[in-house]
């Protein structure tokens, strides 16, 4: 429990975005829900990154 927690403060903003995006993949979502959700969520994390447009984020799970 606390590795889990230790493991979410630890993981960096592209790993946040990848992790996301399948478990919002694998739930359903089509990526244009998904993209605009991981949008909304960044701001709320610990500690935020900078503001990120839906190209990035999807450049980030697509490279």
């Amino acid at each position: 429990m606390v590795l889990d927690v230790l493991a979410y403060f630890d993981e960096t903003t592209e790993e946040f975005v990848r992790r996301r995006h399948r478990e919002l993949q694998s739930a359903g979502l089509t990526n244009a829900d998904i993209f605009e959700r991981i949008a909304t969520e960044l701001p709320h994390r610990a500690v935020a990154p900078p503001a990120l447009s839906l190209r990035q984020l999807r450049r980030i799970v697509y490279g």
